[in-house]
């Protein structure tokens, strides 16, 4: 029996917009550390198979409450479900014959929720390989990442940007210029510049992440989107700012220079602080692990934090003190 099973990681921003449909510039980085799986194998009718993130049976009420704070009302099945639909039209855009073989479809993640490191993209990215690869049809890399976002964007109202889905696409380290002369057209798609950069020109890397607290990205994006819209003159030059720390942070990379990329990044926080309101259990991440000695700013939408730690004695008093605050720490993989 054919049988497909397909990975897609979570990721973490190390400079740059914290997100990106601002014509802005940003890296980001695979953590293999954790991840997303579908697997895909021949049935006789098309199954999506449910699971715990997709229950709608709780041992109470507050059960139930904490489960939506957590993962909020939608599980994974509505990213297969839209994935699948997604792929179909996009297949017959295009005149491509599908076979008639049907499948069963299921998945799980590793990735913590609501923490910022895109894991419901990254369920959109696995099901996405595992079509292609059951189908035999090839979606251009270039153009996968706005095929992804179209599945949120267009089919689930999902507030978001393209930096995860091109770092999930691409995985490792990449630099991604979003400004509008960088804009192109690939299979009908809206690309832009993406350079895939060296991961061993990486320092040594924390990321750390909430245990307990969380808050949906699309509740996080949507207020700065409206005052960027509106051309409010704060967030507008912010977003500029976010793009030469970017800009500059990817120049420190290539020279090596780990003191100006851990200052880089300090200021990537710094600045976000002055356009958000943010909640201060994830203010008090940022700045437990400064005082540490580490370099600390978000990894992504909030929850997650990331920075460099550049020994042992460090990373270790890191663990403690985070820990003591409800976060975990870890080492980011970011190749095999």
């Amino acid at each position: 029996m054919l049988l497909i099973r397909k990975r897609a990681f979570a990721r973490a921003g190390l400079v740059g917009n914290p997100s990106d449909g601002y014509h802005g510039r940003t890296i980001s980085i695979s953590v293999r550390n954790v991840w997303a799986e579908v697997v895909l194998y021949e049935w006789d009718s098309v199954d999506i198979v449910l699971l715990e993130d997709d229950r709608a049976s709780f041992r109470s009420v507050k059960d139930l409450a904490r489960d939506v704070r957590l993962h909020g009302y939608y599980g994974g099945i509505r990213l297969v479900k839209a994935t699948i639909k997604r792929f179909v039209e996009y297949c017959e855009a295009r005149q491509i014959p599908l076979h008639e073989r049907n499948f069963s479809i299921r998945y799980e993640t590793t990735i913590p929720r609501q923490v910022g490191m895109a894991g419901s993209s990254a369920i959109i990215v696995a099901t996405l390989r595992c079509l292609m690869e059951f189908y035999g049809v090839t979606i251009p890399l270039a153009a996968q990442p706005t095929f992804v976002l179209s599945v949120e964007r267009e089919e689930l109202s999902i507030a978001a940007g393209l930096q995860d889905r091109v770092i999930q696409v691409h995985e490792g380290l990449v630099s991604m210029d979003f400004g509008m002369e960088q804009e192109r057209m690939v299979d009908g798609f809206k690309t832009y510049a993406y350079e895939r950069l060296d991961p061993a020109l990486l320092p040594p890397l924390y990321l750390a992440y909430s245990n307990h607290l969380s808050e949906p990205t699309e509740v996080f994006h949507n207020d700065i989107r409206g005052r960027f819209d509106r051309g409010e003159p704060k967030v507008v030059e912010a977003m500029r700012g976010f793009a030469r720390l970017a800009e500059r942070a990817r120049t420190a990379l290539l020279e090596g220079d780990t003191t100006r990329l851990g200052e880089l990044m300090d200021a990537n926080f710094d600045l976000r602080r002055t356009i958000y309101d943010l909640p201060a259990w994830q203010v008090q991440m940022v700045e437990t692990a400064r005082a540490c000695g580490a370099s600390a700013k978000f990894a992504g939408s909030g929850g997650a934090i990331i920075g460099i730690c550049r020994d042992e004695a460090t990373f270790a008093k890191l663990q403690a003190r985070l820990t003591e605050i409800g976060s975990r720490v870890i080492r980011p993989r970011v190749m095999e």
